[in-house]
C-alpha cells in the first residue's frame, strides 16, 4: 500500500481525495488560468498557447498542460499527421470553471492600478520606518 502526505495508507489503484487546496492551487496556478481561458474557447494548438499565455516556456507549457489534464480539466488529442498534431480542449469541468476564471481574471484587470498604488503606498510607508 502507498501512502499519502498525510501518512494515511490507500489502496492501490485508488487515488487519494484532492483537498480544495490542491485544487485551488492547481486552478489558480501562474499559467493555468491562462491556459484554460485559452481552451475554452474551444481545441488550441500548443502553439497558439504558448503564443497567447505570455512569458511561459515552453517547458512549463508542457508540465501545466499535463497537469490540467491529469485533473480531468484538459483533454489531449492527437491528430494523425505529419508531424502529429496535437490539439487541447476543456472538459465539461474546465468550461463549468470557465466563467468563475474570466470574472476573476475581469476583476483584476480592473482593480490592477489601485493595487500597485496601494502596495506603492504602504511601501513608501513601511521603508520609512526602517
Amino acid at each position: 500500500m502507498s501512502q499519502g502526505k498525510s501518512g494515511v495508507p490507500f489502496a492501490p489503484g485508488q487515488a487519494p481525495a484532492c483537498t480544495a487546496r490542491e485544487v485551488l492551487d492547481r486552478v489558480g496556478g501562474k499559467w493555468s488560468i491562462g491556459i484554460l481561458v485559452a481552451a475554452s474557447h474551444g481545441p488550441v494548438r500548443f502553439t497558439e498557447l504558448e503564443r497567447q499565455v505570455e512569458g511561459i516556456s515552453r517547458r512549463m507549457l508542457t508540465l501545466t498542460l499535463r497537469n490540467l489534464e491529469r485533473d480531468g480539466l484538459l483533454r489531449r488529442t492527437v491528430h494523425p499527421a505529419a508531424p502529429p498534431r496535437v490539439e487541447y480542449a476543456a472538459t465539461a469541468m474546465a468550461l463549468e470553471l470557465h466563467e468563475s476564471l474570466v470574472a476573476l481574471t475581469t476583476w483584476a484587470e480592473r482593480h490592477r492600478t489601485a493595487i500597485a498604488d496601494a502596495r506603492a503606498a504602504y511601501d513608501r510607508e513601511h521603508c520609512a520606518e526602517r
